[in-house]
């Protein structure tokens, strides 16, 4: 088993090698004048099960590209098993026709990785689980709720306090952490009447004098967020937390969150936003390292995955 480290997330990756107890494969990853992607790899992989490591985050394309020219190389390097590792899937959200003539981007991206050589793929918080259906290939899908669930019982009072569900598509998520923390949950009905923009229309569930916990896969413009949180407020709510999986942070997202009235947004390192909230007193981030790296050593040791979740 050897773990190879793409230029997304140097951090994740560094913690991920960490807990596994193993160096990260002696690669030369760089652009040239005109930004096309080379990919060497300085050492004997002939035979070897592999994790190449990269999340498809902005720049989306550049990161898609750096991953599948790894996967080839490893390919043409005789991997035995290449298992492509991506704790955040881009274009998760271009699962589907939502008006005619348009692609299903999700479904193009799962073809180039398969194509381009993954024997499996390993990912955090899939925004839409038939995604898992696109490849032609195992797909393991890891969940971040165990460890939101274990941040809320260390840092929030459990009495009084509620789940809420952002909107329809996530109740399922916000019902598995309201599970482990033995809380009810609401539900915030919202209508979107431009991509990009949310307009809340109301909140099914009494939150007056309740502390609220929202969760959901990924915060982009921080738009919604921010609506949903001031819609709790004007309903009563106390103070409003937000767990978020993938924190995109898109344009003034950041600012964004340091102006409203979220009392704390908790966050993974899917996504490498070092630079962007460094300066933010509002946003936190936990480490997802210890679950990836969990799953990586039980699909090489061939035992099962789903049991991180029981």
């Amino acid at each position: 088993m050897k773990v190879l480290a793409g230029t997304s997330n140097p951090k994740l990756c560094k913690d991920i090698a960490k807990n596994l107890k193993l160096k990260l494969v002696n690669t030369n990853i760089k652009r040239f004048a005109d930004d096309e992607i080379y990919v060497e790899i300085n050492e004997n992989i002939r035979g070897n099960t592999i994790f190449v490591i990269q999340s498809t985050s902005n720049p989306a394309n550049d990161n898609l590209m750096e991953l599948l020219i790894c996967i080839d190389a490893l390919k043409r390097s005789s991997a035995k098993n290449i298992t492509a590792v991506i704790p955040y899937f881009g274009y998760a959200r271009q699962d589907r026709k939502v008006v005619p003539r348009t692609a299903i981007s999700a479904k193009l991206v799962s073809d180039l990785i398969t194509n381009a050589g993954a024997n499996r793929i390993l990912s955090v918080d899939l925004h839409a689980g038939q995604i898992q259906g696109f490849f032609n290939i195992p797909v393991d899908n890891l969940f971040a709720t165990p460890i939101f669930a274990r941040h809320i019982k260390k840092k929030i009072n459990l009495n009084n306090l509620i789940c809420v569900a952002p909107d329809v598509g996530g109740v399922e998520r916000t019902r598995a952490l309201s599970r482990r923390i033995n809380s009810s949950i609401a539900i915030i009905d919202k209508r979107r009447p431009a991509p990009g923009k949310s307009e809340v229309m109301n909140i099914v569930g009494n939150v007056k004098n309740k502390n609220c916990v929202i969760v959901d896969d990924i915060i982009d413009s921080g738009g919604t967020i921010v609506n949903a949180v001031k819609a709790l407020k004007d309903k009563g709510a106390k103070d409003v937390y937000v767990y978020i999986t993938h924190a995109v942070l898109s344009g003034e997202a950041v600012a964004k969150i340091e102006k409203s009235q979220i009392k704390k947004l908790i966050t993974t390192d899917t996504i490498d936003n070092s630079k962007k909230i460094k300066n933010s007193k509002k946003i936190e981030v936990l480490s997802i390292g210890s679950m990836i790296s969990e799953a990586m050593k039980r699909i090489s040791n061939s035992t099962s995955v789903s049991s991180l979740f029981k």
